[in-house]
């Protein structure tokens, strides 16, 4: 799916876990960004209907978006989607200092997309949310003090804030619920799902799945300070039964802030994995992909 926004200098994340996947299943696949940009309920359509316009994306998972589409259960950032930290306005800072429970949330009002699954997760915790049909609506209802905080991801937080520096990261806190995106496909294209979750598992079991989590994502983690912030846990009962929740290396832990990987990634001093490309070698003579090395 064409990205709303991204890094002008190297892949989204999402595309670059896809060609690592595909690297490490050894299949040959061309990347093509779709040519319009899309809601997530009008991707999750198309996608559904085979229309053409989409063969594969990434969103946070749900019962419904599992129901309409076959999901790889592998969570793509493992989990930090479900990591959330607020911008809030400068001004309302103090309010949120003294906060430790989801019940102390209460007061105040969320923003979030109206077709996100965390809506759903805020709202089954109580907690009061406003919803906006784009993206950039939600920075100027927080602006308006038509919203008190714009949870966001881990991974977000810190460029956003570059975009909207009249806006504050809250500090203190940080919520905490059990989710993550997928990549989904068609339901009748089990092959492509097959591959990507074959190419997912093996870069997972070799590490080049952490290394490139890490070079994408420790610098972020590291400045969020998550080890200084009161958690709070959020229940997700409208969570995915295909959830694996009970794997746990599949889930970021506060015990990665001292691994030295972690460490020379946030560091700056790690480089995403390099990957043979099947393409490449699909295109090569079949004399030269088949040749033995020399007795």
């Amino acid at each position: 799916m064409r990205p709303e926004w991204g890094d002008t200098e190297r892949d989204p994340y999402g595309v670059a876990l896809l060609k690592l996947a595909f690297a490490k299943a050894g299949v040959c696949h061309n990347l093509i960004y779709s040519e319009q940009r899309m809601k997530q309920v009008r991707a999750v359509y198309e996608l559904g209907r085979d229309s053409g316009k989409l063969d594969i994306m990434i969103t946070m998972t749900s019962p419904e978006r599992e129901a309409a589409l076959l999901g790889v259960p592998v969570p793509l950032t493992k989990g930090l989607l479900g990591w959330r930290i607020a911008l809030v306005r400068k001004e309302r800072l103090h309010q949120f200092a003294e906060v430790r429970a989801a019940d102390q949330l209460k007061k105040f009002v969320a923003g979030q997309g109206h077709d996100w699954p965390d809506t759903a997760i805020l709202r089954a915790n109580g907690l009061p949310v406003e919803v906006s049909s784009t993206y950039e609506g939600m920075f100027k209802m927080l602006e308006a003090g038509r919203i008190d905080y714009f949870p966001r991801a881990i991974q977000q937080v810190f460029a956003e804030h570059d975009e909207h520096p009249a806006l504050a990261v809250e500090p203190h806190i940080v919520l905490r619920y059990p989710a993550d995106a997928y990549f989904f496909v068609n339901r009748r294209n089990k092959r492509l799902a097959e591959e990507v979750r074959r190419g997912l598992e093996s870069a997972m079991a070799d590490g080049s799945f952490d290394q490139l989590f890490y070079s994408y994502f420790a610098a972020q983690i590291a400045a969020a300070g998550l080890d200084g912030r009161r958690i709070i846990e959020l229940p997700n009962p409208a969570r995915s039964p295909s959830l694996p929740v009970d794997r746990s290396k599949l889930w970021f832990s506060l015990s990665e802030l001292r691994r030295p990987a972690f460490i020379e990634a946030a560091s700056g001093r790690t480089r995403p994995p390099v990957t043979a490309d099947p393409c490449k070698a699909a295109a090569l003579p079949a004399t030269q992909t088949a040749r033995r090395p020399p007795d």
